[in-house]
């Protein structure tokens, strides 16, 4: 099959993905029993299960991992002498945070100015029709033996499949992992994601009272949960510059890959006008080389409902995302240690960790990087592009201990315009359409290769 020929048939394969991509985001497939079914997961995970077995691929099935969820598998043999490859994506979304902010309703593939919006469009249920559609689109010209692993809680965190691959490495074991959960630079520019950002989750809660007294008759004296909470969390970041700041952590790394541009990352976050970054240094440093610390959230009184009163107790989840090079297990010590000292006023601080996960680089001077170099040039028309990512995928640790002799390799068809994990999460379909030529070719380019 020519070049051409495997582009015409994936243009032609793009209605269904179209449809695919409808049903899959129709499914509120959130790994978090507090907000939604554990039943929606779980038929999210049969329909990965139907349709990649229709696809071609052999035995796949559902196999419950420690933390709860499903993940699916699969595989395909391999013709003789040639390499396996290993097709990872997740099936599990992030909730859609605000509905009142979405345009359209989340769980509705809806399109709109060129673009498919809904949750999961694009983390990582895109990615999941890219893997459908250069399978169909080749057939039963596939040149490399196969395996295939669909998470069901990566954007929870709990780390059910990581567990899973260390106890069953043989179901696994493949010369090259396509981690399908990152995505291109730019809509347009191939590329591969060789550095991820660590993750250390906490939660942080501070005591202060036996209850709530009235902030007429006891404020003052009577020490604010809430406002000690504050207090606590702005020693996490530099009081003139907003870097991250905490006690123990290095936060002046560089970052020596291809930059990005203040004022498209300006664009791509959505920062207001007038409003200054955070930091300091190139934008590529704080987000792909230095630490970074959020709060993602707080328990407090909300605005509507709240009484004069006095809060005893308040709580936050915080998150830190460390570079390669920084140990997880440190930084989770370096950050507990930090809101345990500077508890303020003498208030009682707990701090429970959350999660974990380790920084990532790849080499890539191996025959698969190749093989997608020369798939990217072809579609794309220009050289593969090499990035880093400020998020985090424990995965890819965990299959690189597991197979220490396997490339692997970050792709997928997110782009910053896809506002993952946000609100009005959408993806460019002309990004599934060439990201999955770009499957498709370097299935057959690293067959011809491997040797």
């Amino acid at each position: 099959m020519t070049t051409d020929e495997l582009a015409g048939r994936i243009a032609g394969l793009m209605p269904r993905a179209q449809a695919d991509l409808t049903e899959l985001v129709s499914i509120p497939s959130v790994a978090d029993p507090r907000q939604y079914p554990p039943e929606e997961c779980r038929r999210a995970a049969q329909w990965v299960a139907d349709a990649f077995t229709e696809a071609g691929l052999h035995d796949v099935h559902l196999v419950e991992t420690p933390d709860g969820s499903n993940a699916v598998i699969g595989h395909r043999p391999p013709p003789p002498g040639a390499p396996t490859v290993l097709l990872y994506c997740h099936y599990d979304v992030q909730p859609p945070l605000d509905d009142d902010a979405w345009t359209t309703p989340p769980f509705t593939l809806t399109e709109r100015d060129g673009r498919w919006y809904g949750r999961g469009t694009a983390d990582c249920k895109g990615n999941i029709v890219m893997h459908l559609t250069a399978l169909r689109a080749l057939g039963d010209d596939i040149p490399v033996g196969l395996k295939f692993v669909a998470e069901g809680s990566e954007e929870q965190g709990t780390g059910g499949l990581e567990e899973y691959v260390a106890a069953h490495r043989e179901l696994f074991t493949a010369d090259a992992l396509l981690v399908c959960d990152t995505g291109n630079a730019a809509v347009g520019v191939g590329t591969a994601t060789t550095s991820l950002r660590g993750l250390v989750n906490v939660v942080v809660t501070v005591d202060t009272l036996a209850g709530e007294v009235h902030s007429g008759m006891f404020g003052g004296p009577a020490p604010d949960a809430l406002a000690a909470l504050i207090q606590l969390l702005s020693t996490l970041r530099d009081p003139e510059s907003g870097a991250t700041r905490v006690e123990g952590l290095d936060a002046s790394d560089s970052w020596e890959g291809a930059g990005y541009d203040e004022e498209q990352f300006r664009t791509d976050a959505g920062v207001l006008d007038g409003v200054p970054l955070t930091g300091t240094g190139s934008v590529a440093d704080r987000v792909w080389a230095r630490p970074a610390v959020t709060v993602l959230g707080i328990d407090c009184p909300p605005v509507v409902g709240s009484a004069a009163a006095v809060p005893p107790t308040a709580r936050a989840r915080v998150s830190l995302r460390i570079p390669p090079g920084t140990d997880a297990a440190a930084a989770r010590t370096a950050l507990t240690d930090h809101l345990t000292k500077g508890a303020p006023w003498g208030v009682r601080v707990k701090v429970e960790s959350e999660s974990t996960g380790s920084p990532f680089r790849a080499a890539t001077d191996g025959a698969a990087y190749g093989a997608l170099g020369t798939a990217m040039q072809a579609v794309y028309g220009k050289p593969m592009t090499f990035l880093g990512q400020g998020g985090s995928i424990p995965l890819c640790n965990v299959l690189a201990d597991a197979y220490p002799a396997a490339e692997i390799i970050l792709m997928g068809v997110e782009e910053p315009q896809c506002l993952i994990h946000a609100p009005n999460e959408s993806v460019d379909p002309t990004e599934i359409q060439h990201m999955a030529q770009v499957e498709a070719l370097f299935l057959h380019e690293y067959a011809r290769t491997f040797h």
